[in-house]
């Protein structure tokens, strides 16, 4: 599992050209779904997530944590993150789990982060076509790869 996850100052997710799902400050998290990923992947990264300290403290030091600072999360499901640009132009997303994997396990995603945080989630919707808008604070970007725990 692979997550891309950006500091914002706020984001929203819109479907057919309405906002689905919008927060503040917190964390835009998109999530690509592989068919190797388990629980354990899951279990692993939204702890990871939910934890990581960066957001500033009152030095403006990141050393805070999206708990420390009461942020939200915005997960939004993104196959491309898996795509496989080796040879040729054209991506190939080989990795990517088909949907009857990765529906349930992006679900669980959802919950597990809830879970961790102690509150509700935005969410996009699984395989739709999303206009996702944010404004990246920092800018803070950062790639974390559930297989690359060492």
């Amino acid at each position: 599992m692979i997550v891309v996850i950006q500091r914002v100052s706020e984001a929203s997710v819109k479907i057919e050209g309405k906002i689905k799902s919008e927060i503040g400050v917190g964390l835009l998290v998109l999530v690509g779904i592989e068919e190797a990923d388990t629980e354990e992947d899951i279990s692993w990264l939204s702890k990871k997530i939910v934890n990581l300290r960066i957001f500033p403290d009152e030095n403006e030091v990141m050393n805070k944590s999206l708990i420390d600072v009461g942020a939200e999360i915005l997960l939004i499901s993104q196959f491309t993150l898996h795509a496989s640009t080796k040879k040729g132009n054209r991506p190939s997303y080989i990795k990517a789990a088909r949907p009857e994997i990765a529906v349930p396990l992006y679900e669980k995603m959802i919950l597990a982060l809830q879970e961790e945080l102690g509150k509700n989630i935005g969410t996009g919707e699984f395989g739709a076509d999303m206009k996702v808008s944010l404004i990246n604070d920092g800018p803070v970007t950062i790639l974390i790869d559930s297989k690359d725990r060492k």
